[in-house]
């Protein structure tokens, strides 16, 4: 597999902690405080596709063991055929990410059956939608991503922003983590894939 092409890495935007936090907050501006809120942290944790996400369905979340299950076939399907296998990730319960307090805070507030986001105008969101709704926190956060020739501008992030400052977090923001842990979270074919992608947020 060839390396991701330098022009193709200089281009991969990512946002840190604290912008992705300024987004959560700006979510309480809007009128879907707690529902916006949970996508983007979501998004944040899990490294979950928008279109993965919004096939999510409540009963695949469990609070109780801070889990999220999926099955294989609502996965991006590899580019060689197949259907992945089901995982479970591990939600942050009490560090800084607060995923399942505020899915239990979503909860309490929305009246949901069977899709974890719902529409208004159909039985759950698209992946649009939840593409929308990270889009428009971006704006009134005003947050400008980071990319390795710069900077961008809040209409530069999208939900695959989130992806990819998912891998910077775990790479930088935390410790102990390594490439392969970045690869088992975004759940990518092979290692080379994230190494591909992701080297250059390592220091050398």
């Amino acid at each position: 597999m060839p390396d991701t092409p330098p022009k193709e890495k200089a281009n991969i935007r990512y946002l840190k902690p604290a912008q992705v936090e300024a987004m959560r907050d700006a979510a309480y501006t809007g009128r879907h405080g707690d529902r916006d809120d949970a996508i983007v942290t979501l998004l944040y944790d899990t490294g979950l596709r928008r279109g993965e996400l919004a096939s999510v369905n409540r009963d695949m979340v469990d609070l109780d063991e801070a889990e999220l299950r999926i099955p294989g076939g609502i996965q991006k399907h590899p580019p060689t055929g197949g259907t992945p296998d089901p995982v479970t990730f591990a939600l942050d319960r009490s560090g800084e990410l607060r995923t399942v307090r505020t899915l239990r805070a979503y909860f309490n507030d929305a009246d949901l059956d069977d899709a974890l986001f719902p529409s208004r105008k159909s039985d759950r969101m698209t992946g649009k939608g939840i593409n929308d709704v990270v889009k428009r926190l971006a704006d009134r956060a005003e947050v400008r991503p980071y990319h390795a020739a710069g900077r961008g501008g809040p209409d530069d992030v999208t939900a695959h922003t989130l992806r990819h400052s998912v891998a910077w977090r775990m790479l930088r923001a935390e410790e102990g983590n390594t490439i392969y842990d970045v690869r088992n979270r975004l759940r990518h074919s092979t290692v080379a894939t994230t190494e591909q992608r992701y080297d250059h947020f390592q220091k050398v």
